[in-house]
């Protein structure tokens, strides 16, 4: 008898945990970190909903942070199995996970130093070394080969085409099947290759981030971005990017190349200021990850003949105050952390300035607050005026909106018996569940936080 149980990304967007039972072999399937409001992060510090050290697996589907940033602390804690990723999915995340375990020592520390904390003293929910111990259990699986688990599950990577390396896990425990979607990518991404087809599974879990919506038409070109570039540079201003380092980054280094390959942004300093970010950009760049990669998405970058990199503190600092207009681009995309948080502090009230925001933003995060008006943000422990002008383009989405992630399930090759909608708010999730019950002729469910479900 096998069991499925949500221990994450239920009711929320984040914090993606799924844990299927057979008797005593438990594989862990993400484990990711909660982020975005108060009450979802909390989570992070409070029993995740299985011991460490009963684990026989971990799988990642990819290597944003809300699918595998809990991974140092379920280490911490005492797993010291294996975990399963791509190539890909394996040396993000060693960028990834050691930058988190950075921020998360640098806010334990500024948070005693500025007495903004209700804890005595202030700990990081986990240290550098604990994401050194993650990283050292990570085992490699090839896109399409079946791989034998500690556990004897047999998981199969699929192509996810969200961010390098991201995949779609099909796991077989037992005499049951479960296909988790991950994060899916859409048809079409400006650096990597498409997604594949899902393979047949009875049980299937697919996110719905975006199952409430359908993106804008793709051939606009980000019309929208290129006039808040010049309108801000025609006002004497600058232009701040949050973007997450991992793909983002890269998507709208891109974009920007593009524009300025047709005239239709000023020539001025594009500074990319995050450390992740370039080491990203370098993994993206390495040879073994170039059969994931659009053949000409590389060579665009490198037509970029003013792009500038912040590799310092000194430099970054330096970015607080530009003194002629330019454009940075900085971490992370929800403004919750990283060196952009700064930036903020020190541009947002100036009106001429813009802040662009390019993917989606969790409730509760900074990003979110801009772009629902807020007039003033806390950071550091004090509150800043937003006077600037704040700018959405959603155009640089790779998360598959509610078409096109039933366009997905409408490619399996057999229908499931039941289908589970995770990792979306409510509404998205609502919506989507719908949306496929229309569709398919099986249980159609979005679970609650914790609930277990028997699965075949």
């Amino acid at each position: 008898m096998t069991t499925l149980t949500f221990l994450g990304a239920a009711g929320t967007v984040t914090g993606s945990k799924f844990l299927l039972e057979d008797e005593d072999r438990r594989v862990l399937v993400d484990c990711g970190l909660y982020q975005g409001e108060r009450q979802w992060r909390r989570l992070n510090w409070e029993d995740p909903g299985v011991e460490a050290g009963a684990l026989t697996d971990v799988v990642l589907t990819h290597t944003h942070l809300d699918h595998c940033g809990y991974l140092p602390a379920l280490v911490h804690h005492g797993y010291t199995g294996p975990v399963w990723a791509t190539a890909g999915t394996a040396a993000l995340a060693d960028i990834v996970l050691h930058d988190a375990a950075k921020l998360q020592e640098e806010d334990a520390a500024n948070a005693q130093a500025w007495g903004y904390s209700k804890h005595h003293p202030p700990l990081p929910l986990y240290t550098w070394t604990d994401a050194d111990r993650a990283i050292e259990l990570m085992r490699i699986c090839e896109f399409g080969k079946p791989t034998t688990l500690e556990s004897e599950a047999v998981l199969t990577f699929v192509r996810a085409g969200h961010v390098l390396g991201s995949a779609s896990a099909h796991v077989a425990l037992g005499a049951a099947s479960v296909l988790f979607s991950g994060d899916l990518g859409r048809p079409s991404h400006p650096l990597l290759l498409p997604r594949d087809r899902p393979p047949a599974a009875r049980t299937v879990v697919v996110e719905s981030t975006y199952g409430d919506r359908v993106h804008p038409d793709e051939h606009e070109g980000h019309q929208v971005l290129g006039d808040a570039v010049r309108r801000t540079i025609g006002r004497g201003g600058s232009v701040l990017i949050p973007a997450f380092a991992v793909d983002r980054t890269e998507l709208v280094l891109l974009a920007l190349a593009h524009l300025r390959k047709q005239h239709a942004i000023p020539d001025v300093p594009i500074y990319v200021d995050s450390p992740m970010a370039l080491a990203a950009l370098d993994v993206y760049q390495r040879p073994e990850h170039q059969a994931e990669l659009r053949s000409d998405s590389l060579t665009a970058l490198s037509a970029l003949s003013r792009l500038r990199t912040a590799r310092t503190s000194e430099e970054s600092k330096r970015l607080n105050t530009p003194g002629t207009p330019c454009i940075i681009v900085s971490a992370s995309g929800m403004a919750t952390g990283g060196r952009v948080v700064h930036h903020l502090r020190s541009l947002l009230p100036n009106p001429r300035n813009t802040v662009v925001l390019t993917g989606y933003q969790a409730a509760g995060t900074r990003g979110r607050l801009l772009q629902e008006g807020a007039r003033e943000l806390k950071m550091m422990g004090q509150y800043v005026r937003a006077r600037a002008e704040i700018v959405t383009d959603e155009g640089f989405s790779v998360h598959a909106d509610s078409a096109e992630l039933l366009q997905w399930l409408g490619q399996l090759p057999e229908p499931p018996k039941a289908v589970y909608v995770v990792h979306g708010e409510p509404r998205a999730s609502s919506a989507l569940a719908d949306a496929i019950g229309d569709v398919l002729d099986c249980p159609v469910v979005v679970p609650r936080r914790g609930e277990r479900v028997l699965v075949d």
